[in-house]
């Protein structure tokens, strides 16, 4: 499998730990950035650890920030990515197996080392249940990607 691994700086200090973690399980790591804790954007660092899975040149990604949360919510605005925060195993296998994550985020912050290989090893080895349950949720996940943002209309003033 191909992983793109990707961290802002608040997450770059946890991020060689995850690339280690998908290179003993015997897959290959696109490293996405960044290199050093100097300042970053998230969106910026999520839009590129993304844009493998979507080109098909990687297969699943992880991405690391300070909580998770940031990069969960920008990861989730990219039309073709279903992000999970995965801080424990069991919601990185989960996200997976109910929901066809192709993406989790971590939080540097939150998430012990020790568990940086547990949560690796239950993201890459789950799989889809791809039953008609399973298939209908991601259906209308993915025709959320179609909506429109609602303009706001105006409220008169009663003077």
């Amino acid at each position: 499998m191909r992983v793109s691994v990707g961290a802002d700086h608040a997450g770059f200090p946890l991020k060689q730990r995850v690339i280690d973690a998908v290179e003993k399980l015997g897959h290959t790591v696109i490293d996405c950035g960044t290199d050093s804790t100097d300042p970053v954007d998230f969106p910026d660092i999520t839009q590129a650890t993304c844009a493998p899975v979507l080109d098909g040149s990687a297969d699943r990604a992880v991405l690391v920030c300070g909580t998770g949360a940031g990069a969960i919510m920008a990861a989730n605005k990219i039309p073709g990515i279903r992000c999970g925060l995965a801080n424990e195993s069991y919601s990185a296998h989960q996200a997976v197996e109910h929901d066809d994550a192709n993406v989790i985020a971590l939080g540097a912050w939150l998430v012990p080392s020790a568990f940086i290989d547990d949560i690796v090893a239950q993201f890459l080895a789950a799989t889809f249940d791809d039953d008609a349950d399973t298939r209908r949720r991601v259906a209308k996940l993915n025709a959320l990607d179609a909506l429109v943002p609602v303009s706001a209309t105006p409220i008169a003033a009663n003077h």
